[in-house]
């Protein structure tokens, strides 16, 4: 399925329901489309607090 093919399908299936469903639906597609997290910025005070070592045991644990 390609993106156009899945809205198309979506629209047909969301004309099925009954408006509080509908409803749902948009409140759900709304959740989703919602950046999660912190913005980079707000991170950057952070930058270089993690020891050499843990670093290093965080590397491993990626490769393992």
């Amino acid at each position: 399925m390609n993106n156009q093919s899945i809205k198309v399908e979506i629209v047909k299936q969301l004309d099925r329901l009954p408006y509080k469903f509908q409803q749902r639906v948009l409140d759900f597609v709304r959740v989703l489309s919602k950046p999660k997290g912190v913005p980079g910025k707000q991170l950057l005070h952070l930058a270089g607090t993690i020891n050499s070592e843990d670093l290093q045991a965080m590397t491993k644990a990626i490769e393992d």
